[in-house]
């Protein structure tokens, strides 16, 4: 999914706008700075941005505004937080915008591909961290595998919502010729996420934010 700059309603602009910058203005103020000292983790973070970058410019377009590509929203999270995957992920989403040019949707494009996904994904390890027990394999199936595929399904409705609402497509277009297509991409979001994930928490463990060995392995 990514907006055009004909497909956003004027009067959606100065909103989309303010909301976004509120959030980014927020992830900067908050992100963990310090981390970024630690060896690697600067390179990292502009590594994995650049990865999801190319995830982004595959993809495949059905109509203007209706592109499907893998998200990656949750393997950042999972790996840096949620601050720096806001973060992460507007660095991505500027590349983009520069390649594309819609720049007008950017704001809204940011709240949609970046805000929506990276709430999704942090919630969603909030809440199985602490209903369900502490164990590898928990981690990577309800955070990694699970919740990637949740995340783009929800971000999908969520697109689709707002282009009805927008009057670009009629929902029962989207719903019959977009969102079909989109939830399967959920389940090669939720597979590439969990394949990145398994591979990083047994190889890279240091390299997880959200993982800790003392917590899910040495614990059992």
């Amino acid at each position: 999914m990514n907006f055009t700059n004909a497909l956003i309603p004027h009067s959606w602009l100065l909103v989309s706008l303010l909301l976004f910058a509120a959030v980014l203005a927020r992830a900067l103020f908050a992100a963990p700075w310090g981390v970024l000292k630690k060896p690697g983790v600067f390179n990292l973070l502009l590594g994995a941005s650049v990865a999801v970058l190319a995830f982004w410019q595959i993809r495949a377009g059905i109509q203007p505004g209706l592109n499907l590509h893998l998200l990656g929203a949750t393997a950042l999270t999972l790996l840096f937080g949620p601050w720096f995957a806001i973060l992460a992920l507007t660095l991505t989403l500027l590349l983009s915008t520069a390649w594309d040019g819609t720049w007008q949707a950017f704001a809204l494009n940011g709240l949609l591909m970046v805000v929506l996904p990276v709430t999704v994904s942090w919630w969603i390890y909030r809440l199985v961290d602490s209903k369900l027990p502490n164990h590898f394999f928990i981690y990577i199936f309800f955070n990694a595998f699970f919740g990637a595929g949740i995340t783009i399904a929800v971000m999908s409705f969520a697109a689709s919502w707002t282009l009805a609402l927008a009057g670009d497509y009629p929902f029962d277009y989207l719903l019959g010729n977009y969102l079909p297509y989109y939830l399967l991409m959920a389940w090669s979001e939720a597979m590439t996420t969990g394949m990145i994930m398994t591979v990083l928490v047994a190889y890279k463990p240091h390299w997880v934010a959200t993982f800790d060995d003392k917590h899910y392995i040495d614990r059992k």
